[in-house]
């Protein structure tokens, strides 16, 4: 199967960890499939404040930004990026969130305008797919 490459190169994709979270195997796996299809990554790292991630997206131009988060706290976290992001008139972002993410909370995540909900198991050519029409 043939997977889709960066639509425009140079874009920036920065993904963190927000939260006391520490297993950051799979965002890991993502990064490396982004980077390999043609993206520019920037992954904060591990137990990355709302604070941190919004600066960086800031600084680095980001086009997407890209949560992990298995703790559960995926409402809360969420929120307050986007809260941070408004503050700092950062509206051009599109905001993606994977993890353990229960379906009940999906209509949530998506209010607070999350574009996309990858759980585990998710094919990785759909994660591609998104990204490449991120950038269109």
């Amino acid at each position: 199967m043939e997977v889709p490459t960066a639509a425009t190169p140079g874009r920036r994709v920065v993904l963190a960890k927000p939260g006391l979270d520490g297993h950051d195997r799979g965002i890991k796996v993502v990064a490396r499939a982004l980077r390999d299809a043609g993206y520019e990554v920037i992954y904060t790292g591990r137990h990355q404040t709302p604070q941190q991630i919004v600066q960086t997206v800031i600084q680095e131009d980001a086009g997407v930004l890209g949560l992990s988060i298995l703790s559960g706290a995926h409402l809360e976290l969420v929120a307050d990026v986007r809260q941070l992001m408004r503050q700092e008139r950062v509206d051009d972002v599109t905001m993606v969130v994977g993890g353990t993410i229960p379906a009940d909370d999906w209509d949530a995540l998506r209010g607070f305008g999350v574009a996309a909900i990858f759980t585990p198991g998710t094919n990785m050519a759909e994660i591609l797919r998104f990204f490449a029409g991120s950038f269109d």
